[in-house]
């Protein structure tokens, strides 16, 4: 979640956030097996899977890019994460130049990957209440939204980046959002499928659709809002350290939290990814940085980003230096 309501984020009025990750191999794996060992842990020397930062938004995240290869030495950014803006319909439709910026940078390399994070209904920050929200989402299952996604999809196929993976409607399980699912679990369901239909309808596209709630049960349980199989290509999860005193063990294992994430991508036969993690009520935390790279280099996902600006973040950051010791440490060197 950008999470403004939480003090988590400044806001942003252009496309937010550059995030590069390096792509990795399977991302469905058994639990506490993937990337490692007969016990379930890393393999010697194996990497902490793949990975990014958030560096900032539109052409100056893009520029970022180079600093965060420097400083990370061997790492080299192969995907690309941007944020659409969703105050009206005109910047969810992909109506500003950003997008072109980080489709001359996805074009520049064959194996390079960008991923999109799109609201679903414009004013998303307004916190209206659930009755206008249980509103708007059902106007959205009946249709009436749809020409505003199909604009966006003929936008990334014009501009070359016809395979983006496209984060629809993230953290629904929460409250910051318009596009929250609590209000009306099924019409936002229906409204995801309407969506992906829309989406999908136009010539020339390859997207890959991600489902990705805040880590928890947050104010619905995150299994109430999955739109099925056939709508969902990658099940992602935002994952922050958070409440105050919760440890990594007990993020992994509480209800709907990091093994429960995984064991559900599993059952559907869809790999993992996590656009958001960072530190967060717990401070400058490195073991929260040593658990959450552990569990990327056991199964493996898509692709996982750090958001890297303060107080969540290793690089951009600098208030956290055991973090970003340790986060350097375990991304350059043999994992241990």
């Amino acid at each position: 979640m950008l999470g403004w309501a939480r003090g988590r984020r400044r806001t942003l009025p252009t496309l937010l956030l550059a995030v590069v990750v390096l792509l990795a191999g399977p991302g469905c794996v058994p639990v506490g097996a993937g990337g490692g060992g007969g016990d379930g842990k890393p393999r010697d020397g194996a990497p902490p899977g793949p990975f990014g930062a958030y560096v900032g938004y539109g052409s100056e995240g893009v520029r970022r890019l180079s600093e965060l290869d420097r400083w990370l030495g061997p790492a080299t950014p192969r995907v690309g994460h941007a944020y659409l803006p969703g105050d009206r319909w005109f910047n969810i439709e992909g109506g500003t130049n950003d997008l072109e910026h980080w489709a001359k940078w996805r074009k520049a390399r064959a194996d390079r990957l960008f991923v999109l994070n799109v609201p679903m209904l414009e004013r998303s920050e307004a916190h209206l209440p659930d009755s206008f929200v249980r509103r708007e989402l059902r106007t959205g299952a009946d249709g009436a939204y749809d020409g505003h996604f199909r604009k966006l999809a003929r936008r990334l196929v014009s501009l070359g980046v016809p395979d983006t993976v496209l984060v629809i409607g993230w953290e629904m399980n929460g409250i910051t959002y318009q596009h929250r699912c609590g209000p009306d679990p099924d019409a936002w369901k229906a409204y995801w499928v309407r969506i992906v239909t829309a989406m999908r309808s136009v010539g020339g596209q390859r997207f890959r659709f991600e489902f990705a709630p805040n880590r928890g049960r947050d104010a619905i349980p995150w299994p109430k809002c999955y739109p099925g199989d056939r709508y969902v290509d990658v099940i992602g999860m935002d994952a922050y350290d958070q409440p105050h005193g919760m440890s990594f063990a007990e993020q992994r294992d509480e209800p709907y939290g990091l093994t429960e994430h995984v064991r559900f991508a599993r059952r559907h036969g869809k790999p993992i990814a996590y656009p958001e993690w960072g530190l967060f009520r717990n401070g400058d935390n490195p073991a929260y940085i040593r658990g959450m790279l552990t569990w990327f280099a056991r199964h493996r996902p898509l692709y996982q980003t750090i958001s890297d600006y303060c107080p969540h973040g290793v690089w951009w950051c600098s208030g956290n230096p055991r973090s970003s010791a340790e986060y350097r440490r375990l991304m350059t060197g043999p994992f241990d």
